[in-house]
């Protein structure tokens, strides 16, 4: 099992930025894909940014010039750098990593964090 423990929420003003961070903790084989997800009220679930174990990142259009994802294989944590925050970015933001047993793969999803972006 893996457990994910995010940090790094808050409320800030539009214009600001704020750097998530998931750590990935237990018995870990090989962790994979690590992402971001966001969930605004009344709007499903959505992929921010993902990063593969080998670096490559993918991006949501709507936050490509603002966020980085970034990541630490040997740390088997996650980032995700947002700047020039607007209101519209206001969600619980959701950590998710795949992993790896031999031929199964595994999905696991943190308990999310609060992202407030004041007007």
């Amino acid at each position: 099992q893996v457990q994910l423990v995010e940090s790094g929420g808050g409320l800030v003003q539009a214009g600001g930025s704020l750097r998530l961070s998931c750590a990935a903790s237990g018995s870990i084989f090989s962790i994979t894909f690590m992402g971001w997800y966001r969930q605004a009220p009344g709007k499903q679930r959505e992929l921010v940014a993902g990063i593969t174990s080998g670096g490559s990142t993918n991006y949501a259009d709507s936050v490509k010039d603002r966020c980085t994802i970034s990541r630490d294989n040997a740390k088997n944590t996650v980032w995700l750098q947002m700047n020039s925050l607007k209101p519209e970015d206001t969600a619980v933001y959701y950590c998710k990593v795949y992993e790896m047993r031999g031929p199964y793969q595994y999905d696991y999803w943190g308990q999310g964090t609060q992202v407030t972006v004041s007007s």
